[in-house]
């Protein structure tokens, strides 16, 4: 299987499971696979040349992997419309409005959204990202005048509207911009390496994948302590202050999440696990006193191996629930 159409099974995944959720802006929506794959080979496979502004019109439902300039023109009521947007890891989202005709008074709204929505879980969760939930909510009819463009703190971001009136709509240009420390990432593939890297700061970082996956970690410093020590998850890393843990689950919100495996100690060596989740993360909690850095690589699992994890009974903890 190629990597470009695990992508975009990755995408169809994604959005099929958001419509399958109890959200109040995804219900009712007329999206089919055909239509989903369409949307994924358009922003997949279409390549322009530098200097030139890639445009086409926004969908109801939709996911931008690109940047460019969107538009969305409502042909009927659209009640219940929601935007996927993604970059690469090292990179946040940038939105800008322009062209905007809706009836905030009879009901219409366009709201930005700091991250990813599904399933009423979000990404980062609330112990991952800095603001509240309600704060990361930006509505354009309360601040489209003062703001007319919103950036993500990670490389996700999402759009929620209703529009009303056939003819009313919005343009909105995507840009992203390099970011030096990326903490909560989304990854677009199943299969890839990166470098999280928290530099005194208290903060927590959550790099999601969502496949069912194997993590190979090849460097952990933690600015204390040495060796490796892989714990069971009720004694757990909490007391050290600074540790990472590896996470599986259904959700997106990595703290509703099982916690497999916590890595208390640095090490340079090889760290390897395999986990049959629909998501799999690796988390970095710091304290902020020290440099703190983790390298790891990923890849799918094959399906003998998760016929194998199956066996294990890993389900008893990737599908549990509250």
């Amino acid at each position: 299987m190629s990597v470009a159409f695990r992508v975009q099974i990755y995408f169809f995944l994604i959005c099929l499971s958001a419509l399958k959720g109890q959200s109040r802006y995804l219900e009712d929506n007329d999206i089919t696979q055909d239509g989903m794959f369409s949307i994924l080979n358009s922003e997949i496979k279409r390549g322009l040349s530098e200097g030139l502004l890639y445009r086409r019109p926004l969908r109801c439902i939709d996911m931008l992997t690109m940047e460019g300039q969107f538009t969305f023109t409502a042909d009927h009521p659209q009640l219940h419309c929601a935007v996927f947007f993604i970059g690469e890891p090292q990179e946040i989202i940038s939105i800008e409005y322009s062209s905007v005709n809706i009836d905030c008074n009879g009901g219409d709204f366009i709201k930005a959204f700091d991250g990813w929505i599904m399933k009423g879980e979000t990404f980062p969760s609330s112990l991952d990202h800095p603001l509240p939930i309600y704060d990361r909510y930006i509505d354009y009819c309360e601040t489209g005048r003062l703001r007319q463009a919103v950036r993500s703190s990670q490389n996700v971001a999402m759009l929620f509207f209703r529009i009303h009136t056939p003819g009313s709509g919005f343009t909105v240009t995507i840009k992203k911009i390099s970011n030096p420390f990326p903490c909560n990432v989304i990854s677009q593939t199943p299969e890839g390496s990166f470098t999280m890297i928290i530099p005194h700061q208290h903060r927590n970082c959550s790099f999601s994948i969502i496949y069912p996956v194997e993590i190979k970690i090849s460097e952990l410093t933690l600015g204390h302590f040495n060796d490796l020590q892989v714990k069971k998850p009720v004694t757990g890393c909490g007391r050290a202050g600074d540790f990472v843990e590896l996470l599986g689950g259904s959700g997106v919100d990595p703290s509703k999440m099982f916690p497999v495996a916590d890595l208390c100690y640095s090490f340079n060596g090889l760290a390897e696990m395999k986990i049959g989740c629909d998501n799999t993360v690796v988390r970095m909690v710091s304290s902020g006193r020290f440099v703190n850095r983790v390298v790891f690589e990923y890849r799918l699992l094959e399906r003998p191996e998760l016929e194998k994890q199956k066996g294990n009974s890993v389900e008893d903890f990737c599908y549990t629930t509250d």
